[in-house]
């Protein structure tokens, strides 16, 4: 496993078994990682605190949740890549921001209730001042995984 300078391997772990579940409680995470339970506190603690672990979440069927959800890729114009991720991650409606390599030098996952508030986030999206070009493929039916 390749690991990240800063964080140490009971992090990782951590981090390992939060992927698995984002659900489980400190006595699960002590058990899974062979951590204390105070270990896993305080470590969690940190996490959050130095932003490496942003938010507990959970992942659902698309189809049983209801809404509209949507990659889009998108291209920058030339070093704004910092202020553009900072602008993107705070409209509402927007899930993830990644970088990527290629054509595209972002993907967005866009989750909202209906066609019209994404068709606002997607405007929103397109004003951000950086953004270059953008395309977006809805997500119709879960197929496989």
């Amino acid at each position: 496993m390749k690991t990240t300078p800063d964080l140490s391997p009971a992090d990782h772990a951590l981090i390992s078994a939060l992927r698995d579940n984002a659900r489980m409680s400190v006595t699960e995470l002590a058990h899974v990682t062979g951590l204390s339970r105070t270990t896993v506190t305080a470590r969690l603690d940190q996490l959050k605190a130095s932003g490496r672990i942003r938010r507990f979440t959970i992942e659902t069927d698309v189809d049983a949740e209801g809404g509209v959800r949507a990659i889009t890729m998108v291209e920058l114009q030339g070093r704004m890549s910092r202020q553009v991720i900072h602008t993107l991650s705070r409209i509402e409606g927007v899930a993830t921001v990644w970088s990527t390599n290629g054509k595209w030098d972002l993907v967005v996952d866009i989750r909202t209730q209906d066609l019209v508030e994404f068709d606002r986030v997607l405007r929103a999206i397109r004003e951000v001042q950086g953004v270059m070009n953008s395309e977006s493929s809805l997500l119709l039916t879960h197929v496989a995984g």
